[in-house]
Order: structure tokens, then C-alpha cells, then sequence
């Protein structure tokens, strides 16, 4: 027993770990310093990532109960069912505070004008407009269905709302009824010359339910959104497709994700016993599986209602447009000048469009004979696959890696695919077994006989759209070495080696966890002179956890900026005392890694695509990259400097899984709005100050999270 106690006494569960995340998350609506559409973007965010949740982690989950019941979390000791259980009984607090935050944000903007209307608070004018509209738009398109022996339990797709109604008939019979909510109509309706006061497409259906089920009577009804499990397990069921190509089996698959189990159902308020009996047996959910939620249940409708609302500038975070780096002249060529040194770009401060610049004069060149690319995502309107396309056609040789399993991007993925394809370029999917999650770009020069190269590596996805809302970094270098580990990668991946040597590149599934374990070592044998500062989203492998602990015991200082899960819990005495984890939640996702050993000129320093994840360590196609240029590892180490410096928006990681926002005693330091006003391509980047680990000791005084 005390074996087991010891293996567990400094780690934490990954989905408790994520769900603090997404607390955080929520917690910014409730920042009275955050403008109030951003507050209500929040509420959005923190609703949309739990539904994620519940489709993927919870799903897993739920899977694992059935087939594998006895498997064991090797971060607490829990069984499938024991996460579960776990999890189930923390989401009630956090839908608690969402429907508190909804309430105050609402009043808030109410005052402002902006008014998330019920029918009661229409005008007679109002009323006779939404009663005009309802009859000539949504009537003809409304399905209501009645649950009798005659009319079988209909599927209740993924997400979907529905009015869910308790119906009686003649002799007394209770009944189910159900009303979709159509996705052709739209989600909210504007009254007429007043935008900012409009009705959710729910709440004109939920009032006119009453009239639409024949010679039923309505006695209760409510709003019904059901989450159904989304984690198709595509790896082993790939596997068995026979003579199919990857794509035509996925395509299938997918098809598959809108019937399985349902994980959670989510009612509108609370209803009366017989009602609520009748719709848990229907769906097959136990009473820990229904939440009642007063706040909207789907909140997707929340960005286009901001792009509706006149003036809406004024209650949201001021516009900023990324900047064009002033290290980089935008009248000469990119490539030319990537020649000369290695350039970082630092999204979103700086924008994207030095890259698409780059890759179009690629596409564009005499002496470029090839570009090779890896995708995860991209954008739904997409220059970087117009770009590619365009350079097939200019008779480039074009390579483009698509993975086609990116979760909830596959149809994207696929259709983007097939025209990569039908303009010439040649499209491959990678090791059947593993994701390639990789982020790079091969561009290869000729000039007479001699080869020459323009690696670009970076740690977010070729995707415009996510480049102005994530923060990640893009190395472009014509460094010879790694260009020509760049081609060996392409070649291995075309034959499907995941064994392959490299000089210069860390590639998983192999390469990236030994050296990471080999660096922290090189860090250990410094004894309390060495010094570790990791960024990443997140940290759940336990090797990579085991030895930082071994780092911390050994007097290795170790700074850990890591934005959502961590299972490694910080300050247990004469254990991980010397780690401390800082999270940052802002205005962006921070989605950038940065690994760094030691400090100032010696530090050796990476950017990568792999989080410090079982899966993207062990399971996936990673690539790290070790940065040389002087000027861009002084550019790396301010970024890390100025995170750590954050006391505005950085939380630390307490003892106990918890988190405590940071003691703001000092001058505030809201690290985004200092990367938005300083850049980091000055001619002379800012020194490394002194470690900051006195700051954040002191945010261990702040305020604990409530529990």
C-alpha cells in the first residue's frame, strides 16, 4: 500500500487537470477587466470545449469501461469507471458557475442595449413581427414528431437542440414529443431596426411547441441537447479496411461518429419526475449524466451575433492587426533573405503573411524544383493549399503529407485532399499506426548542380484562421543541415519509417522523448545549478514527469508554462519542490513549445509541435527543432522571460491540483499586450533578466480557487 501511495504522491489525474483548464477558461467571463462581448466569448469557449470533452475524453472513457473496465490510470490508480465518477460529479459546479456568469454578463449587457430576449418581453410591434415571421419561415419548416407505438423514438443527433415535450393524450397516456430545431434556419432572429435586442431560435420554437402536436396536451416542455461519444477509434478500425484506400474508409467512418453512445444529456431547467423518467430511459443516460442548465446549450451563435450587433467595437478587446516583422523588408524577396539568417515569426503579433509570401515565391521561382509539406488543419478557405496548388501547376514537384485523422477536420481534410490532388500534387497519409502532427515545410532550390534548401518549422498548423487566434511560433531557416534532415524525414515518410537517423531534428515516436530525458540529465548532473523552462499546452507522460522529479530532488530549478493539463503537481516536498507551473489564459490560445536547458548563451533551445503527451511523444509524427541563430534564441528566451514575468492573466499550480492566480504586487504584466506593444524583431532583443522565481513564489500567497 505505501508503494502505491508513493507512486501517485505527486501526480494527477489528466481529465481533473483539464477541467480546472476549462474553469479558468470560464472564469475570464467573470473578469470585470475583460470587455463584455470577450466576457461572453468566454462563456462561448469554456461551453464548446466542454462539449469537446465529453465527445472525446469522456467518450474514451466510456469505451474503456466496457472493453478494458479493470485498466488502470497510471497518474491516480483510477479504473475507467473511477474517472468517470469523478468527472461526472465535477460538472455540476462548473455548469453552477457558467449559469451565475451567464446571468451577470447578461444584465450587463442588457444595460448596454444587447438583450437575449424571452417572448414576454416583446413589444406588441415586436410580437407581431417575430408571429409574421414564424408563420412564413419556420413553420413550413418544422417536423414534430409524437413517441407511440405508431411513431418510433426518433435519433437525436449530436449536439442538436430539440423542444422536448411531455404530451397527454385523450385517455391520459403520457407521451414524448420532440421538435428539432432546424440548422437551415438561423440561430437568433434580430427584431427590426433594433438589432441588439433579438430572440434565439429556441426560445421562439419552446413558446409555440404547445400548438404543434395535434390533440396532444403539452403539460412540460424544455430545450434537449444530447452529447453522443465522437472517439471513433479510427487507427485499429483503418487497419481492417481491406483493399479500400485510407480515404474512402474514413469517409465511412465518419458516418459512424452520429450514432454512438450518447455521454450526456443537457435539459434547458428542471422538470417534474415522470417527465424526466420517460426522457433518461428513452436516451439511455443515467441521473449523473443529465445536467440542467439554464444558459443557452448551444453557444456557437454567439460570434455571429457579436459580426450583427452596430458599434460592437466598443464592448470587445481593442482591434489589433498583426504586424509585418522589422527585421523582414517587405519589398524583397522572403527566401533571399531567410538566406541570410534564420527569421522567426511570433503569431498572432506578427502575421502569417510572410510565410504565404514565402511559399508564393516558391510557387513562383525558375530555381525552386520542389516544396513538401505536412497538414494537420487548415483553414476552410485556405491560401497555403492554393499556394501548393498553384505550384503543381507551375510544375513543381509538390508533396503534401495530409493527415486525414484530425479529430473533427476530417471532412475538411478530405475534400482539401482531393483538389491538392486533382491540381497535380501528390497527396500521401502518412503511418497508418500514428497521427503526423508535424508542422513542416520543405522548400528545395537547384542552382546547376548544387541543392539548396528553405526549411520552415513551427509549432501551430498551416492555418490562417488559427494563426490570428493562437500564439505560436515559425522558424525559417536555410540552415543546410536541417534542410537536409528535412528531406530524409519526407523520404522516411514516404515508406513509412519511423526509425529513421537525423542529425539535427528530434522526430517521434522516437526521437524527441530520449533526447528531452538525455537533456534533463545534462540538467541533473548540474546538481542546483541547473535550469529547465518548458512551454507547452500540456504534460501528461510519466517517463518525461518521473525524471523531472529526479531533476527537482537533484536542485534543478524547472519553470513550466503549460496553458491546461499538467498531472504533475508541483511543490511536494522533497519531491517536486523545485518545479513550479505557470498557466496563462488571455486573449489568445497559447499554443506555442519552447523547450529550453540551461541558461543564457549555453541554453539549448527547441521549438516544437509535440506537447509533453503520451500520445505525441509515444504515438505520434513530431518534429522539434533545435534553434542556432543567435538573434532568434534571444527572441525565444524574452518570450519565455515575459510569460514568467505574467502576474494579469498566469495562474500557479498549488500543491493540490489547484490554481491561484498571481500576485500582482509588483508593476502588472499582461505578457500578450506586451508582445502586442514590443516586438521581438528589435535590432537588439531585450537581455535575459534574473530569474524570476522570486515573483512567482509570491504568487503562491494570492487567492487559492475556490473549491
Amino acid at each position: 500500500m505505501e508503494q502505491r501511495v508513493n507512486q501517485y504522491a505527486c501526480t494527477q489525474n489528466r481529465e481533473l487537470s483539464w477541467l480546472r483548464f476549462n474553469r479558468r477558461v470560464l472564469e475570464e467571463a467573470g473578469d470585470g477587466t475583460v470587455p463584455l462581448l470577450e466576457r461572453l466569448k468566454f462563456i462561448s469557449i469554456f461551453t464548446s470545449n466542454l462539449d469537446e470533452f465529453f465527445m472525446v475524453r469522456v467518450g474514451n472513457l466510456f469505451d474503456l469501461s466496457l472493453v478494458s473496465p479493470d485498466e488502470i490510470d497510471n497518474k491516480t490508480g483510477l479504473t475507467p469507471a473511477g474517472q468517470l465518477e469523478e468527472i461526472y460529479s465535477v460538472i455540476p459546479g462548473l455548469i453552477e458557475i457558467k449559469n451565475r456568469l451567464y446571468t451577470e454578463v447578461d444584465a450587463l449587457l442588457r444595460q448596454q442595449g444587447i438583450c437575449d430576449l424571452t417572448m414576454e418581453e416583446l413589444s406588441p410591434e415586436e410580437r407581431k413581427f417575430v408571429s409574421t415571421y414564424y408563420k412564413a419561415k419556420i413553420l413550413p419548416v418544422l417536423s414534430p414528431q409524437i413517441v407511440d407505438t405508431h411513431h418510433p423514438f426518433p435519433h437525436l443527433a449530436n449536439k442538436a437542440l430539440y423542444v422536448a415535450a411531455l404530451l397527454r393524450g385523450k385517455k391520459g397516456t403520457a407521451s414524448l414529443g420532440f421538435l428539432p430545431v432546424p440548422e437551415k434556419l438561423p440561430a437568433f432572429l434580430s427584431m427590426p431596426g433594433a438589432p441588439s435586442r433579438y430572440l434565439r431560435m429556441e426560445t421562439i420554437l419552446h413558446h409555440w411547441a404547445p400548438t404543434l402536436f395535434g390533440g396532444f396536451k403539452l403539460e412540460n416542455s424544455c430545450i434537449l441537447c444530447v452529447t453522443r461519444n465522437a472517439d471513433l477509434d479510427l487507427d485499429m478500425e483503418l487497419l481492417e479496411g481491406g483493399g479500400e484506400d485510407i480515404r474512402s474508409r474514413m469517409s465511412k467512418l465518419l458516418k459512424k461518429r452520429a450514432s454512438q453512445s450518447v455521454v450526456r444529456l443537457e435539459l434547458s431547467k428542471k422538470i417534474g419526475g415522470e417527465f424526466l423518467k420517460l426522457l433518461k430511459s428513452r436516451i439511455r443516460v443515467e441521473s449523473h449524466q443529465t445536467y440542467f442548465d439554464q444558459s443557452p446549450l448551444d453557444m456557437k451563435y454567439v460570434y455571429s451575433l457579436i459580426r450583427s450587433l452596430p458599434e460592437w467595437e466598443s464592448l470587445a478587446f481593442p482591434s489589433y492587426r498583426p504586424r509585418w516583422p522589422e527585421d523582414l523588408d517587405d519589398s524583397t524577396s522572403i527566401i533571399e533573405q531567410v538566406r541570410r539568417r534564420d527569421r522567426l515569426l511570433f503569431f498572432p503579433f506578427d502575421g502569417v503573411e510572410p510565410f504565404l509570401r514565402m511559399l508564393d515565391e516558391a510557387a513562383e521561382r525558375p530555381d525552386v524544383i520542389s516544396i513538401k509539406i505536412t497538414i494537420y488543419r487548415l483553414a476552410s478557405s485556405s491560401k497555403v493549399a492554393h499556394i501548393l496548388c498553384k505550384a503543381a501547376e507551375n510544375g513543381k514537384d509538390v508533396t503534401v503529407l495530409m493527415e486525414l485523422r484530425a479529430r473533427f477536420d476530417e471532412a475538411n481534410n478530405i475534400s482539401w485532399s482531393r483538389l491538392l490532388e486533382d491540381a497535380g500534387c501528390r497527396v500521401i497519409y502518412g503511418v497508418e499506426e500514428y497521427k503526423c502532427h508535424s508542422k513542416i515545410c520543405l522548400i528545395t532550390l537547384r542552382k546547376g548542380d548544387k541543392l539548396s534548401y528553405i526549411t520552415q518549422i513551427g509549432t501551430g498548423n498551416y492555418n490562417e484562421n488559427t494563426n490570428a487566434m493562437y500564439t505560436d511560433l515559425s522558424l525559417m531557416t536555410a540552415n543546410e543541415q536541417i534542410g537536409l534532415d528535412g528531406t530524409v524525414f519526407f523520404q522516411n515518410m514516404l515508406v513509412g519509417n519511423l526509425e529513421g537517423a537525423y542529425q539535427h531534428l528530434l522526430v517521434a515516436p522516437s526521437g524527441i522523448k530520449p533526447k528531452l530525458l538525455a537533456l534533463i540529465d545534462g540538467e541533473i548532473a548540474k546538481g542546483p545549478e541547473g535550469y529547465i523552462r518548458i512551454k507547452a499546452n500540456s504534460m501528461t507522460e510519466r517517463e518525461v514527469m518521473e525524471k523531472l522529479v529526479e531533476a527537482s530532488q537533484a536542485g534543478v530549478q524547472i519553470q513550466l508554462i503549460l496553458r491546461g493539463i499538467c498531472c504533475l503537481r508541483p511543490g511536494i516536498a522533497a519531491q517536486t519542490e523545485n518545479i513550479h507551473v505557470t498557466s496563462i489564459v488571455g486573449r489568445y490560445l497559447e499554443h506555442g513549445r519552447i523547450y529550453c536547458f540551461g541558461r543564457g548563451k549555453d541554453a539549448v533551445l527547441y521549438i516544437a509541435s509535440a506537447d509533453l503527451m503520451t500520445r505525441n511523444l509515444n504515438h505520434r509524427v513530431e518534429i522539434a527543432c533545435p534553434i542556432y541563430d543567435r538573434e532568434v534564441r534571444s527572441q525565444l528566451l524574452w518570450i519565455l522571460h515575459t510569460q514568467l514575468e505574467d502576474n494579469v492573466k498566469a495562474s500557479s499550480l498549488l500543491p493540490d491540483g489547484s490554481y491561484c492566480r498571481k500576485v500582482n504586487s509588483l508593476a502588472p504584466c499582461n505578457s500578450q499586450e506586451a508582445f502586442m506593444e514590443a516586438s521581438i524583431h528589435k535590432p537588439e532583443p531585450r537581455p535575459e533578466r534574473p530569474d524570476p522565481l522570486r515573483r512567482l513564489l509570491g504568487g503562491l500567497l494570492g487567492k487559492r480557487e475556490s473549491r
